[in-house]
This record gives structure tokens, sequence and C-alpha cells, in this order.
């Protein structure tokens, strides 16, 4: 048998569903074997060992959907005072996961694990003849953009963070901060040179990648891998993070130009929430996911969305770790004829694919609901949905952002209008229902076009681990808040760094915010 990295037993330790268990075991060292660098065997185990870290990071104490969605954000939390406080940005209250989710290891686990695969691969490339130019090539681009990436989720949760970009050996050494826009700065041209080299679909005899990759044909590798769609969708999200509006334009626009030779297109609402629908195994319109696929034995009872927002009668547990109130509902979702949910003036309920139990004490947000391989039985609590980073809605609602901020009006309505068309007044099939005429935006129906866009970010993206990073922008272009604006002013929107990162890193000062 081959020899394993530690990158590798990480990956397949995900797989089982042991997300935490050994990433709470300390490593000074991502590789300890010495003769490891030498077969195809080796590149493909160290490539998918950076994915496995990536996953882990974003699914450790579901701290991906804390992060995004549950910070000041649409969800109240019946009983976990932990959420209370996250819900309310108490971000240093004494709870173990605050401070768990305060502690930036496991994306400095990605980062030094990409390092070394960077510093080394060529040695595969030298010792193995199966390992092509072509194969290392794209191996690269796709580590590349997975650092980068690590970098930007570093950078959008702790603002000035350590800037490393060597292995040292697999030894974590201590560093000081270095300015979070100088990073970001970095990370838009590492994901730029990586989208170059990264092709549309792997195994699909696409230029870029000829051929099988790694033996495997495209069934295997779709909506499994970085492709080039993926990394032009995350630089227009780094792009809108600095204010960068023109560059998202670019971005989005080569998205939407592209988006069929790397995709399957738009999702109806009924795919949308389905269990087995968008969020159900891998898939190419998850233009960037980390799958929890039942049928490589890797679902999960925790570290996805359903672990925090299903409970009776969808699943046989009391209580919902968080749930959207019924009158934040009813605000949200105010305009007649939404397909993911609506309520008329007499409380009839004429769709609930996002909200279950809307009448019971605790509405139930049940639009993803991704149980064992689409099962139905309530009993049965082990979920296998994907988490979605970004998918072709986000990026249509993300180019509206920008044109709207650039004042090209005309654009950021027809951009708007493109979702509008997909969620009001259509049947699954996007046709329009009897009786009802797709209604476009107006100022009238819908208020100002920015906040209309926003909203409907709120509603299409809920869920999703994005509003948190919404509500910054938005009060970054609106410029109307007080309160907010003394959080960006004054660094309240980063997370504090964690005590134990602190105590170990005399170089490191705690945020400004938080001291």
């Amino acid at each position: 048998m081959k020899k394993i990295t530690l990158m590798s037993l990480v990956f397949l330790g995900l797989l089982a569903g042991g997300c935490k268990k050994i990433l709470d075991k300390d490593s000074t060292r991502v590789v300890n074997e010495e003769n490891y660098w030498n077969t195809l065997e080796d590149a493909r185990a160290g490539i998918m060992g950076v994915y496995g870290l990536t996953r882990a990071a974003l699914a450790d104490n579901n701290r991906y959907w804390i992060y995004g969605d549950v910070r000041m954000g649409n969800f109240d939390s019946p009983i976990r005072q932990d959420l209370k406080a996250v819900i309310a940005n108490n971000l240093t209250a004494n709870y173990p996961v605050v401070e768990e989710l305060s502690n930036w290891t496991r994306f400095y686990a990605i980062v030094n694990a990409a390092n070394l695969f960077l510093e080394r691969i060529h040695e595969v490339h030298d010792n193995d003849a199966r390992y092509t130019d072509n194969n290392m090539t794209v191996d690269v681009a796709q580590v590349r953009f997975l650092r980068a990436f690590a970098y930007f989720n570093l950078v959008r949760i702790w603002g000035d963070v350590p800037f490393i970009t060597s292995s040292r050996d697999g030894v974590f050494e201590n560093q000081p901060k270095k300015d979070g826009r100088a990073i970001l700065e970095w990370i838009q041209s590492e994901m730029v040179s990586a989208a170059a080299d990264l092709p549309y679909n792997y195994s699909s005899n696409d230029i870029q990648q000829p051929g099988q990759y790694y033996n495997e044909s495209s069934s295997r590798w779709n909506g499994a891998l970085v492709r080039k769609l993926s990394a032009f969708s995350i630089l227009a999200h780094v792009a809108a993070w600095q204010g960068k509006y023109t560059d998202v334009s670019v971005y989005t626009k080569f998205v939407l130009d592209n988006y069929s030779r790397g995709g399957n297109g738009y999702t109806n609402t009924d795919e949308l929430c389905a269990r087995n629908g968008l969020f159900y195994d891998k898939k190419n319109n998850q233009i960037l996911g980390f799958g929890f696929i039942w049928g490589h034995q890797d679902a999960s009872f925790t570290g996805v969305v359903e672990a925090l927002t299903l409970a009776e009668p969808v699943v046989n547990k009391a209580l919902p770790d968080i749930f959207v109130p019924k009158d934040s509902i009813l605000s949200i979702f105010a305009e007649r004829n939404d397909a993911r949910f609506n309520i008329d003036t007499t409380g009839t309920t004429h769709s609930n694919r996002y909200f279950t139990n809307f009448q019971g004490r605790y509405p139930i947000f049940s639009k993803i609901k991704v149980m064992q391989a689409g099962s139905t039985d309530p009993s049965f609590r082990i979920f296998s949905s994907t988490l979605i980073v970004t998918r072709l809605e986000d990026i249509t609602l993300l180019r509206a952002e920008a044109l709207a901020v650039l004042g090209e009006r005309t654009g950021a309505i027809d951009a708007l209008n493109v979702i509008r068309q997909l969620r009001y007044n259509v049947d699954s099939k996007g046709e329009a229902t009897e009786g009802n005429t797709y209604q476009p935006y107006s100022e009238a129906r819908s208020g100002e076009l920015i906040d209309a866009i926003f909203r409907e970010r709120q509603k299409e993206l809920m869920g999703e681990g994005q509003h948190w990073y919404d509500l910054v922008r938005y009060h970054k272009i609106k410029q109307k808040n007080p309160k907010f604006l003394e959080l960006i002013n004054n660094g309240g929107i980063y997370w504090p760094i964690s005590r134990s990162i602190l105590a170990q890193n005399p170089q490191l000062t705690q945020n400004s915010y938080w001291k």
C-alpha cells in the first residue's frame, strides 16, 4: 500500500463523516513520510487532501453557516445560548463553540497543505512519467485557488491575518498580521492566474484538460472540483468585498456568458428545494460546492446546515437549533406569488417550499433537507447535502448589485428580473401560472433598486452562508445605518482572535474592536 500523508488521512476521515476528530489532534507536520512525492497516486492523494481540509474548515462546528447566516442574521435560536450570543454579535461570550469559531487554525491547515503541495509536486512530475505536464498544471491551478480561497475566508472573517506562502517543512511558525487589503489584492491575482489554467470541466475533452483526469470519467468529477467558472465566480465575490464593482461586472459577465460550457444553468424552485434536488449529491450547477455524499459513505450528523435547522415534523428532533421567526418570514417574503414561500391575508399558505410547520411555534427552515439518499424517514437524521458556496443565481444577483452601484440601472434590473422570473408566478417548469402574469421589478412594488436586489439575495440564498457578508456590503453601499457603519469603521465586522491563538503567538494582538 502507498504511504499516505496526513492530508489524505484527513480526507479519508471526512469520507467517513468524521469532520472534527482527526483535526482535533495537533500536528506540526503535514507530511510525515520522506519518500512521499513519487507517484501519480501521491499527487492525487495530495490534492484530495487539500480539498478535504477545505471542507473540514468550513464544516467544523457548522462554522460556515454560523459565520454567514447566524451572525446578526435572519435566524434566531430557541434555546442555544452560544448561538444567541453570535446572533447578538457578542463574539467574546464564554462559550466553547464561540471560542472555537474564533480560532483560525483549520484555515491555516489548508494554507500549509497547499504550500507543501506547490513546493513538492514537481517531484512527482520528475519521478513518474504518467504525471504529465498538463496534469501538474491543472493540479497546481486548483491548489492555488484553494489556498487563495482559504485566505479569502480568513480576511473576511478576521480582517488582518498572518500571510504565509511557504510550508517551512510543515512547521507552523508564529507570524505577525499583514494588512488584509494587501492580502485581498494577492487573492485576486492568484485566482486570476489559477482561472487561466483551469478547465470548464474535467474528463470531458476540455482543451485545458484533455483525456481522463486521474483515469476517472466526468461523472466522478462533475461538481466535485474547482473549475474555471468556480474561479471567476469567487473572483466576483472577492472584488465585491473590496468594493471593486467594475471588476465584479467583468467576472460575473464571464460566468453568465460561459455557464453553458461548464454548468447546467438556472435551477427551478422545485429542484432548489427538493430532497434530491440542487443540494443533493454533486452537480455542475453547484458552481462551487463541497459535498457530503451518501454514495461515498460521506453523510454526516453535523457540519451540514440541516443539523442546525431541521426538527419535527421533518426529523425527530424536538427543537431546531435555529429558526426564522414568523414576523421575519412575513416581512422578508412580502411579495405575492413568491414560489419559495407566500401566505395570503387569510393565513392560507400557498407555497411552503422554504418553511415547514409555519403555523407551529417554530417554523422549520426546510429549504435544504437532504437526508440519507433522499429519504423521507424522519427518524433517519444523517444528512448529505452539499455545502454550496456559489451558484448561478448568486452570480446573477451579484451582477445586478454591481451594475446598480455602477449606475447601469437597465442592466441591473435585467439581471434582477432573471431571478424574479424564476421565483414569481411560475410553475416548476418556469412557466407563468394560470391567472397570474410575471411581474418584473418596479420601484413602486419592490422599493429602491439596490434594496430590492439585496432583498432578493436574502430570500434566494437564505441558509447558504451569504447573508452576513451581504449585510456588510449593503451598508457600505447605502451609508445610512450609523450603528452598522460604526461596526464597519471600528473593525466590529470581524471576529475576535481566539485566546488560544493569542497565547501561542506573541506577535499577534487582538482585533481592536474586541480588546
